[in-house]
């Protein structure tokens, strides 16, 4: 089952949105999806283990419909980081955010929220382009793509002083340090 299944993505406990948006990744030059058979799992497997990785698997099922309306949010999502002033790809997040809406609720705690959907399959293609408003609110210029020219992953820089360039030292970094030292080296 998936949810026994390690996460094989390199990067992973960003905001739901890039998060979503990181479900594509390359490996050795390798395109990979992990909504299309990465790691051998099957379409809903990679749902199912990107849902319990995000914290939704309790509150949505993994299933084809799903699934879907997901595809046309990363796709959305992946259109308006890539160029924020583009007016489609905005519309496409628009139209991702008309299944959705706020319920103002009053708690024992105090004023709430709820999120409530007509389809519940909408769900977490919603919470995720809601996400990323809320990304854009707080801290647009925070949403980056990882430096090295072969990495298609997206984070989100929360380091002290907003100079994070790598969506991994361990991986990304520290192959660009290497390079530049083999490069030094090979000068001398």
């Amino acid at each position: 089952m998936a949810a026994q299944t390690a996460d094989p993505r390199p990067l992973t406990g960003e905001p739901v949105s890039l998060d979503l948006l990181n479900t594509r990744w390359t490996a050795d030059g390798e395109p990979l999806d992990l909504f299309a058979g990465a790691a051998g799992l099957t379409r809903v497997e990679g749902l199912a283990l990107w849902l319990e990785g995000v914290g939704l698997a309790g509150r949505f099922r993994a299933d084809a419909a799903t699934l879907v309306h997901l595809l046309t949010a990363r796709e959305s999502l992946a259109r308006a980081v890539a160029d924020p002033s583009d007016a489609g790809a905005r519309e496409l997040v628009d139209a991702v955010l008309e299944h959705g809406r706020i319920r103002a609720t009053l708690t024992a705690e105090g004023p709430g929220e709820r999120a409530e959907f007509a389809d519940p399959a909408w769900g977490p293609a919603w919470l995720a382009a809601r996400d990323y408003l809320g990304l854009l609110e707080s801290a647009p210029d925070r949403i980056r793509t990882c430096a090295s020219p072969t990495c298609v992953l997206r984070f989100h820089d929360t380091s002290r002083n907003g100079t994070r360039r790598w969506c991994s030292m361990a991986v990304c970094g520290n192959r660009a340090k290497a390079s530049r030292h083999y490069a030094r080296t090979r000068e001398r």
